[in-house]
Formats: structure tokens, sequence, C-alpha cells
């Protein structure tokens, strides 16, 4: 999934903007007690909030973190555009993660 980071004029962003960089990797993490959205996945470099995954696309990445899937997916910047509005200026990429098989054993998933 491609899309851009909500809110990033609101959180810690502009602070470390210059810090981001194509294929930069951000944190996940959920966000329940979110008053303005049940789904709320906020996105984090290092400690740093800088935004969160854009309501209407947040809803299935947000029931695999409940379910405890915290390691399936990863997050890289695939766009930074300072000339853009604020709010477009950071693109990210959201991949499921492929877990490799444990040597001599079988593939359960099968």
């Amino acid at each position: 999934m491609t899309t851009h980071v909500a809110g990033f004029t609101y959180w810690d962003g502009p602070i470390v903007f210059n810090e981001l960089h194509i294929g930069t990797e951000l944190r996940l993490e959920l966000e329940e007690d979110n008053k303005f959205d049940p789904y709320a996945v906020a996105l984090y470099y290092g400690d740093d909030k800088i935004g969160f995954i854009p309501r209407g696309e947040n809803h299935d990445i947000c029931k695999f973190l409940q379910q405890g899937w915290n390691d399936l997916f990863e997050v890289r910047i695939n766009r930074v555009a300072p000339e853009e509005h604020p709010e477009l200026q950071l693109g990210i990429i959201v991949y499921i993660k492929l877990h490799e098989k444990e040597e001599g054993k079988e593939d359960s998933t099968r």
C-alpha cells in the first residue's frame, strides 16, 4: 500500500523532516485511545510521532495490530517532496513482510 502521512504538520514531522529520506524505516503503533479515529495507526520515526496512516486506509492494518501481528508490516518512506503542501510532503509504502521458515521445519502455511 502506498499513501501519504496524515497529520504530518500536527506532530513531530516538521521537526525531523530533514532527517527523513527515501528508504527510511518507520514504525507502526496502534493508538486505541484516539478520539478521532477508532482505527488510528500512528507512524513513528524513532521516538518521534510523525503522523498517521490516513483514515479510510488504516482499518485492515489496525485489525492485524490488534491481533498482535506487530512484526507483519514494514513501513518505508518512498517520497520526500518539500515543495508539496505540508500534508503531502511525505509518502510511505507499507509492505507485508515475508517470514522465512526455520531450517529443518516444515512450512505450516501450506
